[in-house]
């Protein structure tokens, strides 16, 4: 059984936002909703200014907190290491987002509004509709596309090739190439969640 995880080099990362809007497209997300998105800021003072890039994404954690406090059994951790959450199953109430340090998931509004005046678009139409109400969501690594073989959306898009997927377990795997070949860091490592994000600075 594979162990999926995320290498993000942050070295190539152009701040582009395309993996931010793959997400989108690829989950049928609203307005506002973002599973996956990149921060942009800047650091020090003219001229030695420097920008700074953060992406944000659900770290998938070996040891999820998330998964712990819900206290219905919604957040679930799948045997290739995925967390996911059954829509469902899930009570909207939040406990999940309180215990995330990574501030990753979002509540699908009650109201479900377009992105034109004129109202919903076809494709709104087709995908809000696969959102419950008031549930909590997050980005689960895409589970649909790797059930068929396929990489995550922000993976496949990604044209600086930033973002890099695979079985951490396997050595051949590029994503267990590149921590062997580079220092990484971990999100919050003091939290004790054991994510399977890395990035590379």
């Amino acid at each position: 059984m594979p162990r999926y995880g995320m290498v993000i080099n942050l070295k190539k990362c152009v701040g582009c936002n395309a993996c931010t809007v793959a997400c989108k497209v690829a989950n049928g997300l609203g307005p506002g909703l973002f599973y996956s998105y990149v921060k942009i800021g800047e650091t020090g003072v003219y001229p030695h200014a420097r920008r700074t890039l953060e992406t944000s994404l659900c770290n998938q954690c070996a040891n999820p907190p998330c998964h712990r406090v819900c206290p219905v059994g919604a957040t679930q951790i799948r045997p290739d290491g995925v967390v996911t959450v059954d829509g469902a199953k899930c009570i909207g109430c939040r406990y999940c987002m309180l215990a995330c340090p990574y501030n990753v998931r979002v509540v699908i509004p009650t109201a479900s509004t377009g992105y034109y005046d004129e109202g919903l678009t076809p494709y709104e139409k087709a995908r809000y509709p696969e959102h419950r109400r008031g549930t909590v969501e997050k980005c689960d690594f895409c589970a649909e596309r790797l059930d068929e073989g396929r990489l995550p959306a922000c993976a496949q898009t990604c044209p600086a090739k930033s973002r890099v997927f695979g079985d951490l377990d396997d050595p051949d795997s590029e994503a267990a190439r590149l921590l062997l070949q580079h220092d990484y860091f971990v999100l919050q490592p003091d939290a004790g969640t054991e994510p399977n994000v890395y990035y590379i600075n």
